[in-house]
């Protein structure tokens, strides 16, 4: 059977895409439920974070998906419900404690999304589905291609986890988008797993992890990875928060938002900048010319006063013949 290419995105859907990945998902994802109740990973976990963080111990929230539909992720909760004097959430890094971090560390907070898995909404590999607030901020490259099946783990958690940037996790799940076969899904399960195991023995004290946690804070939030690095304005940034939330209330279709990126402006910035080094490039040939007219004159004074010379010593020898005469 033949493989369907968009030649727009490089997106080449083969046969194991289309028909065998979808298989795998729902039997793996289904022994996986069945044997993490029986062993029993899931109600064990369940009932921790009924005791460590309050209820519900699951929550569910709305996540980019498939040719960019919106859908409910689950996953065990890491923060508690602490909130202010007005009744407001506090900041992530005061809700999160000690056991929350475990099951981010170990990424037990993640097997919910079996259930994902089972409803056809997720794939077990596939690009993490990131928040809605960072996709409509999306450039259309990276839009065009988050058009693919979500993962429970992907090339970003496999390589580089946590330590990825944003330009790195754009480059590795465009890449992907563009290559799924079942030896490239094999890889990044493995290597999921080293990851895991790997994040799990390394050892950091108070000061290193909470800067890191700090790093990690400021730069985890695309919109405001864009806004501290001078990519959007803060009136983009406040008109994409609230698309972005108007798309969650509403389940919509998360759609590509020109308003929100500056390319335009790149461009007017670049047109500036080249109307400003021709200016100057006339600059500094007007000068040239000033400098060049100065020089002639200066030379023509000089050959003028040269002649004057020359004639006054023809005319004293004229004379001098004469009087000799």
């Amino acid at each position: 059977m033949k493989s369907k290419n968009n030649k727009k995105t490089g997106i080449t859907r083969s046969f194991y895409s289309r028909f065998v990945k979808r298989f795998f998902d729902f039997n793996i994802s289904l022994i996986g439920i069945l044997v993490l109740i029986i062993i029993p990973v899931l109600p064990i976990t369940y009932i921790l974070t009924l005791i460590f963080l309050g209820g519900p111990a699951i929550y569910k929230q709305v996540r980019p998906g498939k040719n960019h539909k919106t859908f409910y992720i689950y996953k065990f909760r890491t923060m508690t419900n602490k909130k202010d004097e007005n009744g407001n959430l506090l900041p992530d890094e005061q809700r999160i404690t000690k056991f929350g971090k475990f099951l981010r560390k170990t990424s037990l907070d993640e097997l919910p999304q079996l259930f994902n898995i089972l409803k056809g909404d997720m794939s077990i590999i596939g690009p993490r589905p990131r928040l809605v607030k960072d996709m409509v901020f999306y450039d259309k490259e990276a839009y065009d291609h988050y058009v693919v099946t979500p993962g429970l783990t992907g090339p970003t958690q496999a390589f580089g986890r946590n330590k990825n940037t944003w330009e790195q996790v754009f480059e590795k799940d465009i890449e992907y988008a563009q290559r799924i076969t079942f030896g490239y899904d094999f890889k990044i399960f493995l290597f999921t797993f080293i990851s895991v195991f790997k994040n799990k023995g390394e050892t950091h004290s108070n000061a290193e992890e909470d800067k890191h946690q700090e790093t990690k804070e400021q730069e985890y939030y695309y919109p405001n990875y864009l806004l501290r690095i001078g990519k959007i304005t803060e009136e983009q940034y406040k008109k994409g928060l609230e698309i972005a939330n108007d798309i969650v209330v509403n389940l919509k279709v998360i759609d590509y938002y020109p308003e929100l990126h500056n390319e335009n402006l790149e461009e007017n910035n670049l047109l500036t900048e080249n109307e400003e080094t021709e200016n100057q490039d006339k600059n500094v040939s007007l000068e040239n010319n000033i400098i060049n007219e100065e020089s002639t004159e200066t030379l023509v004074e000089k050959i003028s006063e040269n002649d004057s010379n020359n004639l006054e010593t023809e005319v004293i020898n004229v004379t001098l013949k004469d009087e000799n005469n």
